[in-house]
């Protein structure tokens, strides 16, 4: 149980980090951000009691901290409704997937998951946000180049679908490695 708790820690530290200012110099790496990787993961590999709160919990906090110091913006948000639904649903997806999937499956999660977080939040940007237009060109918009003098949403998506694969892949190799090391005798036999 360390490991995932120790995983889920160091992903919050990486979003906020990856957030500053001082990270300007990384703007290629823009929503490179595994939120629903976080939540997948979190709720495979985390006890059930755990599973919930804590991913949700870290990553609330990690919202609230973003939108106080580097986005100057109220703490809690509209847009975080949905982006906080997805999560759920995602949550609920790892639980679901608990003991019963193996790699590929878990990658082939982390997809969808990815893929619905992006529909859906874009989908609630452009219901929340005044400049796109309430018809379905304004909702291809939203999910495609976004908004005038921001960058592509499209790109943000690819950011965070490799963000989540790779993610994935480094909780499933830890998880791997703490399984196989809880299985390892802590004594060597004695050679005959």
């Amino acid at each position: 149980m360390f490991a995932p708790i120790v995983l889920l820690l160091v992903v919050v530290i990486y979003r906020v980090a990856f957030a500053t200012p001082l990270s300007s110099d990384l703007s290629w790496m823009q929503n490179f951000a595994p939120l629903t990787a976080l939540a997948l993961c979190g709720a495979t590999c985390l006890p059930r009691r755990m599973a919930w709160v804590l991913p949700m919990g870290i990553l609330l906090i990690s919202d609230l901290l973003l939108n106080a110091f580097v986005y100057h913006v109220p703490l809690l948000t509209l847009e975080i409704v949905p982006r906080y639904l997805v999560l759920a649903a995602v949550t609920a997806l790892g639980c679901f997937l608990r003991g019963k999937v193996r790699l590929p499956g878990l990658l082939g999660a982390a997809l969808v998951s990815s893929l619905l977080f992006y529909v859906v939040t874009n989908t609630g940007s452009w219901l929340g946000e005044p400049a796109y237009s309430k018809t379905f060109a304004g909702w291809i918009q939203a999910l495609t180049v976004g908004l005038p003098g921001y960058p592509s949403t499209f790109l943000f998506y690819r950011q965070t679908l490799a963000s989540d694969l790779i993610f994935t892949l480094l909780f499933s190799a830890c998880m791997a490695l703490s399984a196989h090391r809880a299985s390892a005798p802590l004594v060597a036999a004695p050679a005959r």
